[in-house]
């Protein structure tokens, strides 16, 4: 097991460090640098180019590179120009409200899918299953920013059911009850917007693996011994169609990284996807590097936490 995990972190570190390559040129090829958002663009051209010399910005690209992942690595990511405070300080802000928002999707997503799966797969080819399918086929073909709308709309706007923005009310003392009450109603909009289409994958892939399953050998022998249905269906077919699934979190933690960003700049919810929209439209480069690099980090330790658990379920999987 442990041969196995360090083989992976093997895998995951030049992973990042391409990573972080690519995040960096990126940056590099965008107009203008670091400094351009922190100055008055009618100083003299001369002091201008003073600054930026004291700075670094013109040395070569790799130079520039080495000193940026050492002050990253020293939890220095910058100056935000638009905030008028260090990076850190602002990512450490919206982190924690993205952090409950992908949580609270993953919650709702499971709570949705692993019934639904588990129906429409025993129950394949009954109206149970065709309605459940047809909910997913809606699902694959609806967008989720649309969805997203529509759902603002309806139930914000229309209805008045939830907050249409923000992550709590003003004027709350934070650790009270009507403060948590507040966040549970700011968040609980869009993260269910994100769990009812990301849901989707989820109901089909469980459902295709227990009609697979029900056709394998040993759940035949297990029917021809005369074992009951239900210890059939709930020893042998759910426990084996359920086990995969570990291996479905690490890909729903990087789908719900792209997901955040357009439901966050809807709803106007403060977390790591509108900071990042924001700081492209205002070009806060210091800020998009870094949360572009970070989001970049989590989908790659997802998949790794995907198949260190998958590898915790089945052993047949670890590399020997």
């Amino acid at each position: 097991m442990w041969k196995f995990i360090v083989r992976r972190l093997f895998i995951t570190m030049p992973q990042v460090l391409l990573l972080s390559v690519l995040v960096f040129l990126m940056a590099q090829m965008m107009p203008g640098d670091a400094l351009s958002g922190q100055i008055d663009p009618n100083i003299d051209p001369a002091a201008i180019e003073a600054q930026r010399e004291k700075l670094g910005l013109n040395d070569p690209w790799y130079v520039q590179y080495v000193d940026w992942v050492g002050s990253a690595l020293h939890g220095d990511l910058g100056q935000s120009f638009r905030h008028k405070m260090p990076v850190t300080d602002l990512i450490g802000q919206r982190l924690a409200n993205s952090f409950w928002l992908a949580v609270a999707t993953l919650i709702l997503t499971y709570l949705i899918a692993i019934p639904l799966g588990i129906i429409s797969g025993r129950y394949n080819d009954t109206l149970r299953d065709q309605l459940i399918t047809g909910y997913t086929y809606i699902g694959f073909a609806t967008p989720l920013f649309i969805f997203a709308l529509v759902s603002l709309w309806v139930f914000g706007f229309k209805l008045e059911w939830f907050p249409t923005g923000g992550s709590v009310a003003p004027g709350l003392e934070p650790g009270t009850f009507p403060y948590i009450v507040s966040k549970l109603q700011h968040l609980l909009l869009p993260a269910l917007s994100m769990a009812l289409i990301t849901t989707v994958n989820t109901v089909q892939y469980l459902r295709s693996e227990i009609i697979d399953t029900k056709q394998k050998d040993f759940i035949i022998t297990a029917r021809a011994k005369g074992a009951p249905e239900s210890r059939v269906y709930h020893r042998h077919i759910l426990r084996n169609s359920l086990l995969p699934l570990a291996a479905f979190l690490g890909f729903e933690i990087t789908g719900l990284i792209g997901g955040t960003i357009f439901v966050e700049t809807i709803y106007s919810y403060p977390g790591m996807g509108l900071l990042f929209m924001d700081s492209i439209t205002l070009r806060d480069y210091s800020v998009v590097t870094s949360v572009v690099l970070l989001l970049g980090v989590v989908s790659i330790l997802g998949v790794l936490l995907s198949d260190i658990i998958l590898s915790m379920v089945d052993p047949r999987i670890r590399i020997k």
